[in-house]
């Protein structure tokens, strides 16, 4: 599990298709204290680690995983920078929502815009999964937990203040950009509780 808080910014340093997709990010996090089979949220996927160096993890990312996120259809590549948070650990606090690193889906950026300080970005949800998302609700995106401004339709906003473009991947954000959408654990236990108890 884990919550959203993005506490490292990696960058790929290798990419290898073997039998599964082998990525090598580097990482600011003490490597020593990264356990073998560990898990760290990359982009809000939660990847095993394989292998360890004294900067650097190693993960296997299988076609499923691949084929379901945007590691395939953005190609991750040698180069690319990606939000990273470890696992929650018991005793720690809980900063953002509750999230899995299970992605449900890719979002599509449509629509960037400065409004002062701030940058306010519009982006569209697949179909199936905009009705989990309401007003001042939660989503992951990208693996950061946020508050969601507006929705028209499938189409949803996130205001991003300075501070997060920072911290986070999100100061590079552009049009057209693909990104992993988690929705809200709580939003779709809510949905299936409706659906059971419609007439």
């Amino acid at each position: 599990m884990f919550t959203g808080i993005i506490t490292d910014i990696g960058t790929i340093i290798s990419v290898v298709q073997e039998g599964d997709l082998r990525v090598r990010i580097q990482t600011s996090y003490n490597t020593a204290g990264i356990d073998m089979g560990a898990s760290i949220a990359s982009d809000g996927v939660c990847l095993t680690v394989v292998d360890l160096g004294t900067d650097w993890y190693e993960v296997q990312i299988s076609a499923e995983t691949v084929d379901k996120t945007n590691i395939g259809r953005n190609k991750w590549s040698v180069g690319k920078r990606v939000n990273l948070e470890r696992a929650l650990r018991v005793g720690d606090e809980l900063g953002g929502h509750i999230v899995s690193g299970h992605v449900d889906g890719v979002a599509e950026v449509t629509d960037v815009v400065d409004e002062g300080d701030s940058t306010r970005v519009t982006l569209r949800a697949p179909n199936d999964l905009a009705r989990f998302i309401a007003p001042k609700g939660s989503v992951a995106l990208n693996g950061t937990s946020l508050t969601v401004n507006d929705v028209d339709g499938p189409e949803f906003g996130i205001n991003f203040i300075p501070h997060t473009k920072v911290a986070t991947t999100w100061g590079d954000v552009a049009v057209g950009d693909l990104v992993n959408l988690e929705i809200d654990t709580l939003a779709r236990y809510v949905a299936r509780l409706a659906e059971t108890q419609a007439p």
